[in-house]
């Protein structure tokens, strides 16, 4: 790795981000409070619309596949075509807003993925309908992590808790939504209405995009790393596949298995190649940062486990329980609850407890959360259910917001580019390696409780996701006590 570390364990630099901060000609970005809100409820609004699209189509499926004379089994092209665009072109993000800039990037995000609904909605077979959804992934896949460096450069540290609690949200409340949102708009109008949404939503993002979007220079002399884009690039996509393939009932595990170490190995080509590479895609070197590490390893654990979730508790109550589809899914709104009760007191938690303890505590919480759903039952009353699933809510919102803010915490502004093209690279990964992770749990409870009714299966898979997100929490450990002081701390009044 090219960084260096100074004697108190912070990293100086490298020479390649310092050239970049220079090269780019960035203008100072305005950051006065009110801006900055602004610009993060901006940013956070264009989330909303790239995680709500990976998830609002599911109850669709029917429709479409017969607006398009397919079966309904044939429109899994189009949902895995824009999970694996995403996660493909994620990591040429970083790249792309350094030669010519994060506002252009941006904007010309917002209006890719925003033609791109336009023609899914449009779209009268399925290929047309594929080829959309490829389009809006590479949308999706700049618009995301190009928003959130625009916000992190933006927002002094001191702000950054609350800047990242308003990016955090959709994450948690787009795959709550969706499924319910989409089968809301199949009942009551044309499944196109799904796509027609977000073309005013569009208009009026890229309209604030480019009035409030600070303005910095291209850096003209960025290299485009292509063999690490190609490795990195064919890692995610084996990677995502797999995820995507072990969702489906009849998965071919050798084939996923196959799959899996492909990825696998890709992906450590591709590590072995960043770090040695004169101009790499993005640098590694913040992950020797304690604060910056914490979020990659353990972080990620946490995110495959609570995206586990909303995969396996409609599946718990359609199947075990007898529930319909959409009243099963409607148990996913006491999630969402929780997601909503705890937004508010995140930034007072964090600040009055401290990131080491926020973390190790409440993961401690989300990971109980999870594994007592395993001991709901069908005569479980109503509200114990939902009490149950309303705190995993608030703790999932917590530990989100607590592990994207450390994040960044001690990255320099230099290395900001790289560090956030890595995260957001690792967040696409781990959220959409955790439902393989819920599919395979349920799988292992399967074979473990055959004989044992419908609802052993699902017990067994919830003590499993608990556990892996119980192994997060290790990571937190490690943290300083002061981890994340320099976020915390209230900012003054200048």
């Amino acid at each position: 790795m090219a960084g260096t570390m100074d004697d108190s364990g912070q990293e100086r630099g490298t020479a390649r981000d310092d050239a970049r901060a220079r090269g780019t000609g960035a203008e100072t970005p305005a950051r006065g409070a009110e801006g900055g809100v602004a610009l993060a409820l901006l940013v956070a609004g264009t989330f909303f619309m790239e995680n709500l699209d990976a998830t609002v189509i599911t109850p669709a499926i029917p429709a479409m596949a017969e607006s398009f004379a397919v079966a309904p089994v044939d429109l899994n092209t189009g949902i895995s075509a824009y999970m694996l665009t995403v996660g493909v072109f994620i990591p040429i993000s970083g790249w792309a807003a350094e030669r010519f800039g994060a506002r252009p990037v941006f904007s010309f995000a917002i209006v890719l993925f925003t033609l791109a609904s336009l023609l899914c909605a449009l779209a009268n077979s399925l290929p047309v309908f594929v080829a959309s959804r490829v389009l809006q992934g590479i949308g999706g896949a700049l618009m995301v992590p190009v928003g959130r460096l625009v916000v992190l450069r933006a927002t002094p540290k001191e702000r950054l808790i609350t800047a990242i609690a308003t990016l955090t949200w959709p994450a948690l409340v787009a795959p709550v939504l969706g499924p319910p949102l989409g089968g809301w708009v199949v009942q009551h109008a044309d499944w196109r209405w799904i796509f027609y949404l977000n073309l005013p939503l569009g208009v009026i993002a890229l309209g604030l995009a480019l009035r409030i979007v600070p303005a910095t220079g291209p850096n003209r002399g960025a290299r485009f790393d292509w063999p690490g884009f190609l490795l990195l690039g064919g890692a995610l996509f084996c990677l995502m596949l797999v995820a995507e393939m072990l969702a489906r009932p009849d998965a071919e595990m050798a084939a996923a298995a196959g799959l899996a170490v492909l990825g696998i190995g890709l992906l450590a080509w591709s590590v072995r190649h960043l770090n040695r590479a004169s101009h790499p895609m993005f640098d590694l070197s913040a992950l020797r940062l304690r604060s910056f590490a914490v979020t990659i390893w353990g972080g990620s654990l946490f995110r495959m486990g609570v995206s586990a979730v909303p995969f396996l508790v409609p599946l718990l109550y359609q199947i075990a329980f007898g529930f319909d589809p959409f009243d099963a899914g409607l148990m996913l709104m006491a999630v969402f609850a929780g997601n909503l009760a705890m937004k508010p007191m995140t930034t007072w938690v964090l600040r009055t407890f401290g990131f080491r303890r926020v973390l190790i505590g409440n993961g401690l919480l989300n990971a109980c959360a999870i594994a007592s759903i395993a001991f709901l039952g069908a005569d479980t009353p109503l509200w114990i259910s939902c009490a149950v699933l309303f705190i995993g809510g608030m703790s999932r919102s917590m530990q989100f917001t607590a592990l994207n803010s450390i994040a960044f915490a001690d990255v320099p502004d230099g290395g900001m580019t790289s560090a956030n093209t890595l995260f957001s690279t690792a967040f696409q990964l781990a959220m959409g390696l955790g439902v393989a992770l819920g599919a395979i749990a349920w799988r292992l409870g399967e074979v473990i409780g055959a004989d044992a009714g419908p609802v052993m299966p699902f017990r067994v898979a919830f003590l499993i996701v608990g556990a892996i997100s119980l192994l997060g929490v290790l990571d937190s450990l490690a943290l300083e006590a002061e981890a994340g002081s320099n976020v915390a701390r209230r900012a003054t009044r200048r």
